[in-house]
């Protein structure tokens, strides 16, 4: 059957750096597109920022799930797409990721009898308890199409018993993104503002971000990692721009330090900015791993498990697993010159979104 009408699903904002060139790759096919934000994320950098900084079209419609516990916003999602499905009754359905609105979404289409494709899929941490791989796990068994990023995504799906003619290896397409807007970021005037420039340019400078639960949510867990980033502090700045989870976190907490430079939420392109200059990256943010591993920046992942195993594998990352002294051992064993000089996995070239349209199209 030739697809006729594609309709795409986002709510995080990594979905978004993925979206966007997969639908623009099929906009230069002449296909008809329909994009639904399910609302998933509404602080304003984390949605609407990155939709014009990506170019991506106003949505056709936004669900306004909103915040609420897992089984809330999934249930939501899966019940409001499922009415607009009903209504346009598109030929595929493309979600995106691990988010609570990509197991909606495929959740939806898939009881509604509409072929579901996922773009990321086969992804797993290795912990099947995780809120994300148990939406992975899920949304794969529902998939028609599983475009993977990488071989080990591959090997995932084979193992679990995927169909091996559904499994389309075709690189990452969050690259894609980083790739066209790489050259477009004006880091500058940010450095500046927080003091990491001289004479000769930047300087030495970390950069991180933590906003996942369960670094965030228990104060006996995040005291720890503001005292690690502080210790970092000691040796070069840091800069933290605060997710608004961990903020509500540290405000119910009362939790302080000193040392490290905070800002707001940065939008897409302030944030690739910096971290193409930075000298080491501390996160738990999956989609940082790979920025940094195409970029060349050390990174420490505030995890026991990742599910860009190729990027420790591969690339840049190392897991610095759930002690915070490891956090700063790892920045300082950087800071000597120890750190994974790394390479970029295959496939992560720019076109992986063409290849996608490419798959689905033919």
């Amino acid at each position: 059957m030739k697809l006729k009408h594609i309709l795409h699903v986002v709510g995080a904002r990594p979905n978004f750096v993925v979206a966007a060139p997969v639908m623009a790759a099929l906009e230069h096919r002449r296909v008809r597109q329909t994009l639904i934000h399910t609302g998933q994320h509404y602080d304003v950098n984390m949605s609407e920022a990155i939709l014009r900084e990506l170019d991506v079209r106003r949505p056709d419609v936004n669900l306004g799930v909103g915040s609420g516990s897992h089984a809330m916003q999934t249930s939501e999602v899966m019940r409001r797409t499922a009415a607009y499905l009903g209504e346009r009754r598109p030929d595929v359905v493309v979600v995106y990721g691990a988010a609570n609105s990509t197991l909606g979404a495929a959740l939806a289409a898939a009881k509604l009898g509409i072929d579901v494709a996922h773009v990321e899929a086969g992804l797993r941490s290795g912990d099947p308890r995780t809120p994300e791989d148990i939406n992975r796990i899920v949304t794969d068994g529902l998939s028609s199409w599983l475009f993977t990023p990488s071989e080990d995504a591959d090997e995932h799906l084979l193992d679990e018993g995927a169909d091996p003619a559904a499994i389309k290896l075709v690189g990452n397409a969050a690259i894609d993104t980083l790739v066209r807007l790489l050259p477009a970021t004006y880091p500058e005037a940010m450095m500046h503002m927080l003091g990491l420039m001289n004479g000769r340019g930047p300087r030495p400078f970390a950069l991180a971000t933590l906003h996942r639960s369960f670094n965030v949510d228990d104060p006996a867990r995040l005291d720890p990692l503001m005292d690690a980033l502080t210790e970092i502090a000691g040796d070069l700045p840091v800069v933290f721009p605060v997710h608004p989870r961990t903020r509500s976190r540290m405000k119910d907490h009362h939790l302080k330090f000193s040392g490290v430079l905070v800002t707001a939420p940065l939008t897409y392109l302030q944030f690739l900015g910096l971290e193409q200059h930075a000298t080491l990256v501390v996160t738990d943010s999956g989609a940082v791993q790979e920025e940094t591993t195409y970029l060349g920046v050390p990174c420490i992942t505030v995890r026991d498990t990742t599910e860009r195993s190729v990027t420790t594998a591969i690339g840049t990352n190392v897991l610095a697993g759930s002690d915070p002294r490891a956090v700063v051992a790892h920045a300082r064993s950087i800071l000597a010159g120890k750190g994974r000089r790394g390479a970029v996995p295959p496939l992560w070239d720019g076109q992986a979104a063409e290849r996608i349209a490419a798959h689905l199209l033919n």
